[in-house]
């Protein structure tokens, strides 16, 4: 699909579309992501492919690899926030990157990719929502053109984690077209 720079400790990202075959290793990097605490409200990856298939829009779901080894690095993919037609056009990505590739342009660099594949798709607004805490994702998603849109306070309590039993907020992020739906 693409390659590009993720820095020079990586070498060369590739970017292609996430399929059945990558599973094992977004279950793996989703569950990195749930135990820092700081990624989602969920307790653990869906149980199986299917689930996950199911749950996530088709050719919006793309995995970056380590080229040549072909070790997944991370993962993005968008699940649609309303069934109704007016919604469209609107997704919720999630976004997230392997331990041992943190903080090398990994998520930068699906971010761009995914972005241009919802452009490609007809999407004209991408929604987050990342725990205020989390940081480097913040910056990742405005980076990539991602705007605050407002914080949703005490949206949802923990049950797993260093913050098991908290209340946490949640901020929303947005991306807008420029040129989808204008």
């Amino acid at each position: 699909m693409s390659t590009a720079s993720a820095g020079s400790s990586l070498g060369t990202v590739l970017v292609v579309p996430l399929v059945e075959r990558h599973w094992a290793d977004v279950v793996r990097i989703w569950a990195e992501g749930i135990a820092t605490g700081d990624a989602t409200f969920e307790t653990a990856p869906p149980a199986d492919w299917p689930r996950f298939d199911a749950a996530k829009v088709p050719g919006l779901r793309l995995v970056a690899l380590d080229d040549p080894s072909g070790h997944v690095l991370g993962w993005v993919a968008a699940s649609p926030v309303s069934d109704r037609c007016v919604y469209a056009g609107v997704v919720e990505v999630s976004v997230y990157v392997a331990a041992a590739a943190r903080g090398r342009g990994v998520g930068r660099t699906l971010l761009h990719a995914f972005v241009a594949a919802t452009e490609a798709a007809g999407v004209w607004t991408v929604q987050a929502g990342v725990f205020p805490e989390n940081l480097a994702s913040l910056a990742l998603h405005r980076t990539v053109g991602f705007t605050d849109v407002g914080v949703r306070h005490r949206l949802g309590r923990m049950d797993h984690g260093p913050r098991a039993g908290q209340w946490r907020d949640v901020v929303l992020l947005e991306r807008r077209s420029p040129t989808v739906g204008s």
